[in-house]
């Protein structure tokens, strides 16, 4: 009886053992990542505004030249004329605040693409412009030198309305590689 009685209890320890590595085994579970970005005192980059239509709040630049931009001047208008070219010169500039409070500087490469085809950017000035213009730019910024970036609009054959572009601005550490 002892013998039956060990065997039941060694069968039922080894039935638990397998159904726990079982659900164990076929554990299968989904993983996620989000974050948030938020503005920050130690940023890589600060962006200025320069003209009346470029605003930067809670971290986001918005360029908007319409009759709608609390900024806009009174009297200017209500916005771009078409089948017309528009440069603006500083709109805002890039500055580099990497390690700012150390005495060694290093530079950084500034990214900026627009997402538009009738909207060109470029660093420095029309006239003599560092990089673009372009919808792709990219620039090296020294600390403790701002670059000024331009904007141009061509409207040339556009249809009349409101017209939306999406820009990105990326900075990493190092000059940028030619």
């Amino acid at each position: 009886m002892n013998k039956l009685f060990g065997l039941a209890v060694l069968m039922i320890g080894m039935l638990l053992a397998v159904g726990a590595g079982a659900n164990f085994r076929y554990y299968s579970a989904d993983r996620t990542a989000s974050f948030d970005v938020v503005s920050d005192d130690n940023e890589l980059i600060d962006l200025t505004a320069l003209q009346p239509y470029v605003t930067y709040d809670a971290g986001k630049l918005y360029v908007d030249i319409s009759q709608y931009n609390p900024n806009y001047p009174q009297g200017g208008g209500t916005g771009m004329s078409p089948n017309t070219t528009y440069v603006f010169e500083e709109m805002f500039h890039v500055s580099n605040e990497l390690w700012e409070n150390n005495e060694t500087s290093y530079p950084i490469c500034v990214t900026i693409k627009t997402q538009h085809d009738d909207v060109l950017i470029f660093a420095g000035t029309y006239d003599a412009p560092i990089a673009g213009p372009d919808n792709n730019i990219h620039f090296t910024v020294e600390h403790g030198d701002p670059v000024p970036i331009g904007m141009i609009f061509d409207n040339t054959n556009s249809t009349l309305g409101q017209y939306q572009f999406q820009m990105s601005i990326e900075a990493v550490a190092g000059a940028c590689q030619q």
